[in-house]
């Protein structure tokens, strides 16, 4: 087992500190929160008094941090400067690719090799360490970088150079946006043509309008497996969280010039959600909005 330092103790990096701690490893834990400090310490991680102590005679770190402008602070200001050069840096906070790529270089010029790692499940599986994680950055880099999050995940897949796991996170989840609003649409007029709800998601869910949103995810209550649909629309993915991965999206689609009418419309509806003050919302209750009950 490892001396693994874990910077950012929300409501991911929380469960996933405490996953390492279980699978044995000395995880030396920091965030600016004493009441994240207080869980690690419970969940069997040791509380450092700074990002610098955390990282003291680390032989990994993980990042879990909101945006790119607080991961390259962290690095720029502890972990250059305190971190073994022999530790593997593991960023699985999900930010844009510009900024990825630019850590992982100053990470080489400084002698330490880097992965970004973003993550998809949501807080219930960091939780239960059934993540998965996509993964950008050189084959050794990957090698090195598997065995934590295999203990963090059920899924760790290397998805090419540096910044290609940020690229695949933001595709990833501006499709899982574009296919909730769809699928919202679709239970919306299926009601209004007189169909019952379940009997349409029975049809659906095995014929050519299938999709996760529909299959495991059904934003109606009562509907298909049991989702944040049947709890008020709590839990699971917020919607501020959701924005968050789209606006990065739509970042990333004008500097390459590509074409993304869909996701824009998608971000455009999820910009207004939020502005009515459903940031907390579970991103599946914009049906609340399309159906006017919000």
């Amino acid at each position: 087992m490892a001396r693994v330092a874990f910077i950012g103790l929300g409501n991911m990096g929380g469960g996933m500190a405490a996953n390492l701690a279980k699978k044995g490893h000395d995880v030396r834990a920091f965030d600016l929160s004493v009441e994240a400090l207080d869980r690690a310490k419970a969940a069997g991680c040791l509380p450092a008094g700074s990002a610098a102590e955390a990282l003291d005679g680390a032989e990994a770190v993980v990042t879990m941090l909101p945006a790119g402008k607080h991961v390259e602070s962290v690095y720029t200001d502890a972990v250059f400067v305190t971190a073994p050069t022999s530790a593997i840096l593991i960023d699985c906070s999900t930010i844009d690719v510009a900024t990825a790529k630019r850590l992982a270089e100053a990470a080489q010029a400084k002698g330490f090799t880097a992965v970004d790692a973003p993550v998809s499940g949501g807080i219930g599986a960091a939780n239960a360490g059934t993540l998965t994680f996509m993964v950008g950055g050189s084959a050794e880099g990957f090698d090195r970088a598997e065995p934590f999050l295999s203990d963090m995940g059920k899924a760790v897949i290397h998805a090419g150079v540096n910044g290609s796991g940020q690229a695949a996170k933001i595709v990833n989840n501006m499709l899982l946006g574009v296919t909730m609003v769809g699928t919202c649409e679709a239970f919306l007029l299926a009601q209004k043509l007189g169909l019952d709800p379940q009997k349409f998601f029975d049809i659906s869910s095995v014929s050519s309008g299938q999709s996760w949103s529909m299959t495991s995810y059904a934003p109606l209550p009562g509907v298909g497996p049991d989702t944040p649909a049947d709890h008020e629309y709590q839990g699971g993915f917020a919607t501020a969280l959701m924005l968050k991965d789209l606006r990065l999206a739509m970042e990333a689609a004008a500097n390459a010039d590509a074409d993304t009418p869909m996701g824009a419309k998608a971000a455009e509806l999820y910009e207004k959600f939020n502005a009515d003050g459903q940031g907390k919302v579970d991103f599946s209750g914009i049906i609340r909005m399309l159906d006017g009950t919000a």
